[in-house]
């Protein structure tokens, strides 16, 4: 075999010190500097009570309900769009490696078979030859490309990590908040039930008089019109019962099926107060904000990448091998080298590198002010859940109160008709309001418990860090 240790040195010399030089350059295009978002100490709308503390994902285990528990953990096991943003993080993070290699030379293996009496532009005594040898071919990053590219990649990955957060967030959320839908419906066709029985009682006694002439016709067909109303009811809320089960089957990715439920609605454990003065940086933690920075920074580095393209690059190639005057047998007849370096890039493009590098600058600034509107959005969901939690919680007290009356004033109603004393439009009256309360105050409900799956949210599913949490659990 051939001894290349005569050539070695001498190439390995050229190929480090360019590659340390080059590496040491300046990279082109801007820093990127975090916009400014000016935000209160504090949130404009507080709550009242003893707060207790919650900690990132497990909020929903304040509701304490195991089926609920059970519901959330199946969607995040199975959630087909989860699945999907698992799998966006590991193609990112692919495209990170990928990027990540332009920063190394490319190392390949060139080799070729010829035969004939005749090669380049004379003749020779040989009538073939043969060669194979490793190649080496580095394009330096003189302006940073590839690093900004590289670190652009690593930016996408925490943006796609942080839309997985964001996509779990939101899909508590949905389970939690159709689930108490669930709840909901579940009372309202109880209740329905339960009026249907009580009409159809009524309507059994209001037809016993009619037929022994104690009481007009008009009685039995207004008690008839209100026995109707509560069986239409039935099926109504049945037919809502199963729309929304099958959309929890959806989000725990399965087919349609019953759902289970646990506690009613009525018997379903209040929130507990949140604490009353939220600092404003929690905010930092909310996935979307981080998400939209990240992506903001993946951006910036748009604009160097864009730059660097407007100058020239700069590539070095090598090739070291052997050569034979042999087809069959390649051996140390002859030893082949190659060192070069190449140069290349725009001259005049009519601007076009130039509006390259201006289209990356407005999309910076479309993904800083998306970052800001993110920013806004977020202040505002957690303003609005406030002062839904604190508004519904009075709401529901007076609710509670028409609802206590209604059933007094429909007992009285009754008790009245009965003793001849008011006639039977008294007892509808009662009866209509009575029935619309009820279920007034089974959705009422459950938009209070919706109010807290919304701030809950708002707060990127919990304000506690992992030291608190950690200490929390101690």
């Amino acid at each position: 075999m051939m001894n290349f240790k005569k050539y070695s040195p001498g190439i390995m010399a050229v190929i480090l010190f360019l590659s340390l030089f080059f590496h040491g350059c300046t990279t082109v295009g801007p820093d990127f500097k975090a916009p400014k978002v000016e935000t209160p100490d504090q949130f404009h709308h507080t709550l009242k009570g003893e707060a207790k503390t919650i900690s990132d994902l497990k909020w929903w285990k304040l509701f304490e309900d195991p089926i609920l528990f059970q519901l959330v953990n199946t969607a995040l096991e199975n959630n087909k769009t989860v699945k999907m943003a698992l799998s966006s993080i590991e193609q990112s993070r692919a495209e990170l490696g990928f990027y990540k290699a332009d920063e190394y030379p490319a190392i390949g293996i060139s080799g070729g078979l010829s035969t004939g009496n005749f090669s380049g532009a004379r003749s020779q005594d040989t009538n073939s030859n043969a060669y194979l040898a490793p190649m080496l071919n580095w394009e330096l990053d003189f302006w940073g490309k590839f690093k900004r590219s590289t670190e652009a990649a690593k930016q996408r990955l925490a943006a796609s990590e942080y839309g997985l957060r964001t996509i779990q967030i939101a899909l508590i959320t949905d389970v939690v908040s159709t689930y108490y839908l669930l709840l909901d419906y579940h009372q309202r066709l109880a209740i329905s039930k339960e009026t249907f029985v009580s009409r159809s009682k009524s309507l059994d006694i209001i037809q016993q008089r009619f037929d022994k002439g104690i009481i007009p016709e008009i009685d039995v067909n207004q008690a008839q019109i209100q026995k109707a109303i509560a069986s239409g009811s039935i099926p109504k809320y049945e037919r809502s019962i199963s729309n929304v089960e099958n959309v929890l089957s959806i989000l725990m990715g399965q087919l349609p099926r019953e759902i289970q439920q646990g506690e009613s609605l009525a018997h379903q454990t209040i929130p507990p107060f949140i604490p009353a003065a939220i600092p404003s940086q929690l905010l930092e933690r909310r996935p979307e904000i981080l998400e939209a920075m990240a992506q903001l920074k993946a951006q910036n580095e748009q604009i160097g990448i864009a730059v660097a393209e407007r100058f020239p690059a700069i590539s070095l190639t090598g090739l070291l091998g052997v050569a034979s005057s042999d087809l069959g047998v390649i051996t140390s007849n002859g030893g082949i080298w190659s060192v070069g370096a190449g140069l290349f890039g725009p001259l005049y493009d009519f601007d076009k590198s130039k509006r390259r590098v201006d289209i990356q600058t407005e999309l910076t600034k479309q993904a800083v002010y998306r970052y800001e509107n993110i920013v806004l959005i977020a202040f505002t969901e957690v303003e609005d859940a406030l002062i839904e939690i604190e508004t519904y919680q009075r709401e529901l007290e007076s609710v509670r109160q028409k609802v206590t009356a209604a059933k007094n004033a429909n007992s009285l109603s009754i008790e009245r008709y009965d003793k001849g004393v008011s006639d039977y439009l008294e007892v509808l009256d009662s009866e209509r309001t009575l029935f619309s309360a009820q279920l007034e105050l089974s959705e009422l409900k459950r938009n209070y418990f919706n109010s807290y799956v919304k701030l809950y949210k708002a707060l990127g599913g919990g304000w506690l860090d992992k030291s608190e949490e950690k200490a929390d659990q101690e």
